[in-house]
């Protein structure tokens, strides 16, 4: 939903660079600050204020997340492979540890914790696989990507901050959290599978045996 008027930004950004900042210092800065994202979830166990460091750091994320790839477009300093393989292993211990910090909170249960995070993992791996064997690749789904994802999440922590943090669901009380989690960790799922069945059709009609 954001992608158009992201593009534009991170174009504006990346050529007001300084020119002694390079893509690996954005990836590292993208890492460390999910780590601390994670580190700042548990931290809110004891102090609601580390939902707001959450925040903070998920922008600083965003900053070097995004930042990183289009800076290496715009100087036309590409290394394919080794940008694709950092980026991506970077992004699978960057989620370990922002569902582990979640889950560390208490705001997030561990099992729904453990549901998202194998949902994510397997759509990962849709993904990749996508990507090797018919070069499709994107990260967004019906106009949701990481970035939407990272606003619905600071959305999430501003309302646990003002002391929202459960929801009536057929007249129980849930964690808000954990609705949210299992509404993501089925919507990842659906497109899992949706992924997947499109993707194994279009492979059989391609290679289609005589």
């Amino acid at each position: 939903m954001l992608a158009g008027v992201e593009k534009r930004f991170l174009i504006w950004l990346a050529e007001r660079m300084p020119a002694w900042v390079g893509s690996d210092h954005l990836t590292a800065l993208g890492f460390m600050a999910m780590i601390f994202t994670g580190l700042s979830y548990w931290y809110s166990r004891w102090d609601r204020l580390g939902l707001l460091l959450v925040i903070f750091w998920l922008a600083v994320n965003w900053f070097g997340d995004s930042l990183d790839g289009t800076l290496a477009r715009v100087r036309r300093r590409l290394r394919p492979r080794y940008g694709f393989y950092v980026d991506h292993i970077v992004d699978a211990f960057g989620t370990a540890a922002l569902f582990g910090g979640m889950a560390l909170s208490g705001y997030l249960s561990w099992p729904v914790a453990a549901a998202l995070l194998v949902v994510y993992f397997m759509l990962c791996i849709e993904i990749y696989l996508a990507t090797y064997t018919i070069g499709d690749f994107h990260l967004d789904y019906a106009g949701f990507g990481p970035t939407e994802l990272r606003i619905v999440i600071a959305i999430g922590n501003l309302a646990l901050f003002s002391g929202y943090d459960s929801v009536g669901v057929l007249g129980q009380r849930y964690k808000l959290f954990d609705v949210g989690g299992m509404i993501a960790a089925f919507g990842m799922g659906m497109v899992l599978v949706y992924a997947s069945v499109r993707h194994t059709i279009q492979l059989y009609r391609e290679e289609r045996l005589p």
